[in-house]
């Protein structure tokens, strides 16, 4: 879809993610490490060649964060790693469930919200688009790095920003929006 304006929001969720999946892996690492002080067999090694693998992962990820502090890394191969090693456990073995799901949405979890401005519909892309008519808005504003949505449902969004734009910008966008507003609440009256 071809949109004439399209905002990318700035993530905040991004850290929670890695806090999350960094306290999962760890747990899961110490509890692999645990395994073989039980009795040592072919399935141990499993434990222990997972918990290498993932303390591999993240120190390379915090090695390269320390490099390149603002891009993003992904835990997914150490996530996958770790639900084959839950896989394997006496007890508890379903937790290889929620490991796989977060590494199957990491990334959608840290890609930044982008909502898109057509003639028709503003669209906010999440993992399911959300299409919504110029009708649904009372007001849709940027103005200092700051998007606000501001829907008749009384519901209002308002998040910052990650595209650096002159006042200018910021100016066209809002006239754009205004009248998009105008024609859709004045088709509404007639």
């Amino acid at each position: 879809m071809i949109y004439q304006y399209a905002v990318t929001l700035r993530n905040t969720s991004s850290r929670y993610v890695d806090r999350i999946s960094l306290w999962l892996l760890l747990i899961s690492v110490a509890l692999f490490l645990r395994e073989p002080l039980n009795g040592f067999d072919r399935k141990q090694l499993i434990f222990l060649a997972a918990a290498l693998l993932i303390a591999g992962i993240v120190l390379r990820n915090f090695l390269l964060r320390r490099r390149n502090p603002g891009r993003a890394f992904f835990y997914r191969p150490a996530l996958y790693a770790a639900a084959v090693g839950w896989i394997f456990m006496p007890y508890q073995a379903w937790l290889f469930v929620p490991l796989v799901l977060m590494a199957m949405f990491e990334r959608q979890a840290k890609m930044p919200l982008e909502i898109g401005f057509t003639d028709d519909s503003v669209v906010i892309n999440t993992l399911f688009r959300r299409y919504y008519k110029w009708a649904d808005f009372n007001n849709i504003i940027l103005k200092d790095d700051i998007l606000t949505l501001d829907f008749k449902n009384n519901r209002l969004l308002q998040r910052e920003t990650v595209d650096e734009e002159g006042e200018a910008g910021e100016d066209e966008f809002n006239d754009y929006c205004r009248e998009h507003l105008a024609k859709a609440h004045s088709t509404l009256k007639s």
